[in-house]
Formats: structure tokens, sequence, C-alpha cells
């Protein structure tokens, strides 16, 4: 019982913006450091399709695909002189109650159940996605074009330190971290030719991040995905 869930996650889009550090004091695990890139905080608004979902290697053929929608920023934490570079998520968006339910029980993370639906066309040289997710009547939506032309992610770039998390930090209370594994290989990237956002942060995640309504991304990124494992054991720091 080494894998908690296993699935496949395509097209993970991340919307990612440069905030003011301050605003995710309250949010930090304990035993972890928000991680930066060039002197910068990002926080990522994420959108991508969850599909052949297995729990425990039971596949949920009814549930097993989907849509996430969440709001993520990113950690680090030294353990035996090497850093583990983490993601802590401010909550997980997915149409299904049971999901959610699960999720949140089993280990403790931030999950919501709305509806959600999405749009993906692909054609020879290009693609376009919309993920749409309805909160207090209101659908929020990420939408962009991007080729199909397939790329490394180079080291040292943005796109490596957005995408290259292989751990995943909760914040049960201000006592309690639980630390899990996520398994994947490093992704390819398409080149994103238009992009447009329309999100109530406020609704969406609380009066601390309505400041991202009023701000420009200062990228938009998509990965074509893989194959992914989550580990079952929790370590708690």
């Amino acid at each position: 019982m080494s894998n908690f869930l296993t699935a496949k996650w395509e097209n993970i889009i991340m919307v990612n913006y440069a905030i003011d550090p301050n605003i995710l004091q309250n949010y930090i695990p304990k035993g972890v450091e928000i991680d930066t890139f060039n002197g910068k905080t990002y926080v990522s608004l994420v959108g991508f399709m969850f599909k052949n979902t297995s729990i425990f290697n039971i596949p949920i053929p009814l549930l097993g695909t989907f849509e996430e929608i969440n709001l993520r920023f990113y950690v680090k934490r030294i353990v035996n002189g090497k850093i583990r570079k983490g993601v802590v998520f401010i909550n997980e968006t997915v149409p299904y109650k049971i999901v959610a339910l699960l999720a949140n029980f089993l280990y403790k993370e931030h999950y919501i159940s709305i509806p959600t639906k999405s749009k993906i066309q692909e054609y020879s040289d290009y693609k376009n996605l919309k993920f749409e997710w309805k909160k207090d009547n209101h659908w929020n939506y990420i939408s962009l074009k991007a080729n199909t032309q397939a790329q490394k992610i180079e080291v040292n770039t943005i796109e490596e330190f957005i995408y290259e998390h292989y751990f995943g930090y909760t914040k049960v209370d201000n006592e309690t971290t639980l630390e899990y594994e996520i398994l994947h290989p490093s992704w390819q990237t398409n080149t994103v030719l238009e992009a447009k956002i329309q999100c109530n942060f406020a609704s969406m995640y609380g009066n601390d991040f309505e400041v991202l309504s009023y701000m420009n991304p200062e990228n938009v990124m998509i990965a074509k995905g893989s194959n992914i494992a989550v580990k079952w054991k929790r370590n708690k720091i």
C-alpha cells in the first residue's frame, strides 16, 4: 500500500503571480520556508485534467476523470543537507463531493467541491483549452491557446522552479505539518500563445488573496503532464 493515489495529469496550466511574501505567513506549515525564484515569491493558479484515477490501486471509473483547480505556493525543507522542494495548497477544487471528502479525511488537505467544466480542442499545431469553475453563482475561468510542439524544461528557469516540485506539505495546525511525496517524470511544456484569466480570488480563496484579482500574472505556462503517483506515507514534521 505504498501509493495512495495514481492518475494521469494532463494539460497542467500554471498562472503565476509574484506577490508580497507577507501575505503567505499564516499559511506556511511548520518546518518549511518559502522558496523563491530570483528573489520573488510566487503563487500559482492551477488548472488541469485528472484522468484514470485509482485509490489504493482500485479504479474509480465513474469519478475518475475530472477538472482540478487549485491555488498553491512554493516552499522548501532541508533534510540531511539536501533541499526538498515542495508546494503548499491554499485550496484544491474538484467537482465531486466524495473525492473532496476522501482527500480531506485521509490526508488533511483543503479540498472543496463545486461545479467545474472544461473544453479542450487539439489540432495539428495548436490547442485551445478552457477550465471553468463556479463559485457564488459566478463562473471563473482560465483560457489559453498554446502550440503543440513539446519542449523539455531547462534547468535554472522559471519553468523548472514552478513545475519541478515533488513534495507536498499540509498545515494541519500551527504545530503539525504532514509531508508527502509526489512521483512523476520531468514534464514537457508547450509555448503559450494567448491567455485570459477571470477569477474572483477573494470569493475563492479569501480576502488575503483579493489582491490577485487586480494583478497581471508574470507568466502563464502549460505542461503536457504524465502518469503520477501520490505516496500514502505521511511524515509528521
